[in-house]
């Protein structure tokens, strides 16, 4: 069994509105270190036969310039590809775009995960609620996996009752960081929360 609370302690995240040229866009990051080589978390993420034990099965041109498919899942365009530091790539569309570095020497990675999209998108800050519980799965399922617990299917571990209630917990947390950020309103807030529970927990 894993621990929730814990495991959600240890990833740190943000919501932010930044300025774009004449509009904005809302940036949600998270943070979390792991004990593991910079290569090795690298290598998790990147290689097709690892990531699809903890993430999902990736099909594409897997370079720098290409395009990648995950599978029942997003798309996108490689726009940067520089191991074992840095991976951009759009998400989804081409102005979802997922910004990925990893910093550290020896033990310890930190990897940090930043997904923007435009304001337009987004509505406001709570838009974060719509992608902030999915990466904190998927940080969760590269921790459980860099230690060695790998899923006979993640995608079932993800739904399984365990991985409804890390969802939930995950989706009033975003809701809490959304607030304190003051990038949205309580009502915003609360509208986008409740679909957000419906995307990622509809068990609870």
């Amino acid at each position: 069994m894993i621990d929730i609370v814990r495991e959600l302690q240890a990833i740190h995240r943000s919501v932010a509105r930044l300025p774009a040229g004449d509009s904005e866009t809302v940036s949600v990051v998270l943070r979390r270190v792991y004990p593991a080589a910079a290569a090795d978390v690298w290598d998790a993420v990147t290689d097709p036969d690892r990531l699809k034990r903890w993430f999902f099965p990736i099909s594409g041109e897997l370079k720098e310039g290409g395009a990648f498919q995950l599978e029942g899942n997003a798309g996108g365009d490689i726009l940067t590809c520089d191991p074992p530091r840095h991976l951009r790539v759009t998400f989804g569309g081409p102005a979802s775009v997922v910004d990925l570095r990893l910093t550290g020497d020896g033990a310890d990675t930190t990897l940090e995960l930043e997904h923007t999209v435009p304001i337009e998108m987004a509505g406001s800050g709570a838009g974060a609620l719509f992608v902030g519980p999915g990466w904190d799965g998927g940080l969760l399922a590269l921790g459980l996996f860099l230690r060695g617990e790998v899923a006979d299917d993640p995608v079932a571990a993800a739904n399984s009752a365990e991985g409804v209630a890390f969802a939930k917990q995950s989706t009033e947390t975003w809701a809490e960081v959304v607030a304190a950020s003051g990038t949205a309103t309580a009502e915003e807030i609360e509208g986008i929360r409740a679909m957000a529970l419906g995307q990622y927990a509809p068990e609870a």
